[in-house]
């Protein structure tokens, strides 16, 4: 016994127990911070920001020339502020496809033209300034797909056009931060009432 005791020892003085090096972990970053860090360093927070505009711009222009009747998808006899209703183009379109009875019958409705203008008006201005980005992107995603739903079958391709590309890249632009790059989402996210309610981001 006396014999293995001695050997232990001498072998615990040939290899002694390596040093405790204490890790440490890094603390998560803010909420801002990773969503900014999701779309990336350098260029590609970049080109999602342009993207976050230029929808953007086709939302609010959209409204504007429905709006004012402009001349280039809408005509000043037809403008809104002179009378004509934003929706029944589009909607009286839609006759002879699939849900053409539901949608035909929401045509001229002035709620519809309401809720549509404004969700235009909306969407565009969320994406163009960068914040309530979650929300943009979940009404302009809504609206995108009936759109779509309101042609179908489509004329060019089994399913997919651009109304459901543009809902695809929304989710991805809200998903991303992608109002902190050229926008004001970082600033947006910091307010109190951001803060209580994360969904406003």
């Amino acid at each position: 016994m006396a014999i293995t005791e001695g050997r232990n020892r001498r072998n615990h003085n040939l290899h002694p127990a390596a040093p405790t090096v204490p890790v440490t972990v890094p603390a998560p970053r803010a909420n801002d911070e990773t969503l900014l860090a999701a779309t990336g360093a350098g260029p590609v927070r970049y080109v999602w920001a342009a993207a976050r505009i230029a929808i953007g711009w086709v939302f609010l222009w959209a409204f504007l020339d429905k709006l004012f009747g402009w001349g280039f998808a809408t005509p000043a006899a037809k403008a809104w502020i002179n009378g004509g209703s934003p929706t029944t183009g589009f909607l009286k379109g839609t006759a002879d496809r699939t849900f053409g009875d539901l949608f035909g019958a929401l045509a001229g409705q002035a709620w519809v033209d309401w809720l549509f203008m404004t969700g235009l008006l909306g969407i565009g201005a969320a994406l163009i300034l960068g914040v309530g980005m979650r929300i943009a992107a979940a009404a302009g995603g809504l609206l995108l797909v009936m759109m779509w739903a309101a042609e179908l079958p489509l004329t060019t391709n089994p399913f997919m056009d651009e109304h459901i590309v543009y809902a695809i890249v929304l989710a991805g632009l809200a998903l991303g931060g992608a109002g902190a790059t050229f926008g004001l989402g970082r600033i947006w996210a910091a307010t109190p009432l951001v803060r209580r309610f994360p969904i406003l981001k």
